[in-house]
Parts: structure tokens; sequence; C-alpha cells
């Protein structure tokens, strides 16, 4: 039955590879290596008197166990262990070989096999314990990885220190009644641990595809709506002033004409990548499409706005290779009393960056409003 059970989850692992974003990777390799277990556990049940089936069992039960430490470091995108995975393997079929045809010893056959494994899942536990999100899905995957990796090793120690009468499986004993009703399904477990993971990547990435432009991975409305009220609940807490910035490149349908669309584009990513690069850490930029950007600056008033504004406009005027030159006109508006909504301080931007539009463009200007409300604040 666990047999068939891990058959099928190796199916469901299959099938969610082919229709998870190609973000989550791992679960190739973890379904390839249920199918390589499985085949483990069918070469055992034919092994009779004949070394051979027990070989090639050992030899696929390595390689299953070997592609789910692969999955996993591809999962958390970390360099994959290969010459790790082949010298555990001929490690492994070596010290099996040899206890099994040359010098039958069932224990040191079980506790070769053993410590070498416990290298795969004792690497997982590394990986997640060092690269892991701080989740529930984490913590139950490193759990369940954990007490995989303490009955293999415990199997081991067993079989070195009171041999076969401990590890036989055959036999009867409080240990081989503890592994053998663990052992069928921890494999399962640990692949649904895993599935955990991938279904809580998988939700942070629809999060942050629904809150990010798709072309400039900047914030879009949505993203900057949510992070706007944060910042507006901090600066109602604490009677600071936030700035915001609207930046319209300049003639881009123009270089859009000239140059194609494809250029275009590539337009809007260096701008939004100018534009984080000359922020700081706290501030935030959104494309609210088309051509306009905007920049939330929190606890920021008009004089240091004015600064980061220059900073991003002196910046965005560089000549860089793969775009034409091109200018952007920035509207300015501070907002100093918590009362004003999002909408209203949205226009007042978006009317100072007409202004500058109609001005000549490349230019910055200042929503008049904003300064009146700025001296009043001081005064």
């Amino acid at each position: 039955m666990a047999t068939l059970m891990a058959g099928a989850m190796s199916v469901v692992l299959y099938s969610a590879y082919l229709s998870f974003p190609k973000e989550i990777q791992g679960m190739r390799e973890w379904a390839l290596g249920l199918v390589l277990l499985v085949a483990g556990a069918i070469f055992f049940s034919l092994r009779g008197n004949s070394y051979i089936p027990a070989l090639c069992a050992n030899a696929v039960l390595i390689w299953g166990l070997g592609l789910t430490l692969i999955g996993t470091e591809k999962f958390y995108e970390r360099p994959q262990s290969w010459y790790l995975f082949h010298g555990v393997w001929l490690a492994g079929m070596l010290g099996v070989t040899y206890w099994m045809v040359v010098e039958p010893h069932f224990s040191a056959r079980v506790a070769t096999f053993s410590y070498l494994v416990f290298i795969f899942y004792a690497r997982q536990i590394y990986l997640i314990w060092k690269y892991g999100e701080a989740h529930f899905s984490t913590r139950f995957f490193g759990v369940l990885m954990a007490f995989q990796a303490l009955v293999v090793l415990t199997r081991g120690l067993l079989a070195t220190l009171h041999g076969e009468s401990h590890v036989n499986l055959l036999a009867i004993g409080p240990f081989q009644s503890i592994y053998l009703a663990t052992a069928h399904f921890m494999i399962l477990m640990m692949t649904v641990g895993f599935m955990t993971v991938c279904t809580r990547r998988l939700q942070t990435i629809l999060e942050r595809r629904s809150t990010l432009d798709p072309l400039t991975q900047v914030l879009n409305r949505r993203g900057f709506a949510d992070i706007y009220t944060k910042e507006h609940a901090l600066m109602r807490r604490e009677g600071t002033f936030m700035t915001m910035l609207n930046i319209d490149i300049d003639y881009f349908k123009k270089i859009n004409d000239c140059h194609g669309h494809a250029v275009g584009d590539r337009v809007l990513i260096d701008v939004a990548d100018v534009i984080g690069k000359a922020l700081r850490v706290s501030d935030h930029v959104a494309r609210f499409g088309g051509e306009e950007f905007v920049v939330l600056l929190p606890a920021t008033g008009l004089d240091r706005a004015l600064h980061i504004t220059e900073r991003i406009q002196f910046a965005l005027r560089q000549p860089r290779d793969g775009v034409p030159n091109y200018t952007v006109s920035i509207g300015v508006a501070c907002q100093t009393s918590p009362e004003e909504s999002l909408d209203g301080i949205l226009i007042r931007a978006d009317k100072a960056m007409y202004c500058a539009k109609d001005r000549g463009r490349d230019r910055i200007e200042i929503a008049p409003d904003a300064i009146v409300a700025l001296v009043a604040a001081r005064a």
C-alpha cells in the first residue's frame, strides 16, 4: 500500500511540476526520486537468493534519495550537489557489494547504507534551516526531514553496535517494529512536507504577481495602494510628512514610433531600474500604466523630497547603452495632513506633472497647495 501511495504521490508532484510557475523548481526531481524508491521496493521483493535484485534495489534507492536532495537544492535555488550525489552512490554500491558478495555481513551492509543515506538527509536539513522561509510549512518540512534522518542514523548505529539482531527487519524486536511502522510512511510524509513548502512558494508568487507590474517588476496600482495605506497609518501615528512624485516620460509615443515597442519596453524597464537605485530603502516606486510612474517618499518633507527628485532626474538624463536618450517631467506633492486621501495627493502630483509638461518638459514642478500646507505646518 505504501508503495502504491508513493507512486501516486510521484504523479501528484509531476503534475504540480507541469502546472506550477517555473520559479518553483525541484518537484520533477522529487517525483523521479519517488519513482525510483518504488522501483527499489519492487527489486527487494524479487531478491530471493540472487544478489542482483538486492544490488539493484540498493542502487535505485540511493539514486531516489539523492534526487530528493537535488530537488530540495533546486527548490532553494542552491547549486546542485552532483559530486556528492555520485560520490555517495559509488561509495554505497562499493560498500554494499563488498559486504554482500565478497565478505557477507548483513549489519555492516545496513550500517554502510544508513550512514551514506544520512548524508543526503543532513544536507537537506541544513538547506531547510539555512534558506527556508520562517513559516509553518518550512518548520513542518524540517521536522519531518530531521525525524527521518534520526531514524536512519539510529538504524546505522544499532547495526554497528549490536549487529544483525537489532536491524534485521525480518526478525521481531522493538526497533524493527518502530522502523517498519515509520519507514513506509515517512517518505510519503516528507513528500507532503515538500509539497507544502512548494504550495507556500506558489502562494507567495501569486501574491507578488498581484501587486507587481509584470514588465518592470515594480509595484502596480494595487500594490502601491496597500503600501500607501500602511505608510499613511504610520504618518498619522507619528505626525510626519509624506511626499508623492508623479514621473512621466517625455515624448514616449515618439520613442515607440521611432524605435519600436520593444525598445519602448526597455525604456520603461530602465526608468524603473534607475528610479529604484536612486531611492532609499524606505521609499516605494510604482508603475501606474503606460509611461507614468509614482514614487512615495515616507517621512519626507518637501526640501528632502526635492533633493531626491533632482537626483532621480539627473540619473535619468544620463545616456545608457541599450536605450535611447530620454527625459522625464516630474510633479511633486507633499502631504502634511493625514486627512488627505490617496486620491487627493495623487491628483495634486498629477497636476504638477502636467504643469511641468506645459512649461517645456524635462523639469520639476511643485503642487502649489503643497507649498502652502508646508509653510502652514512649519509656522
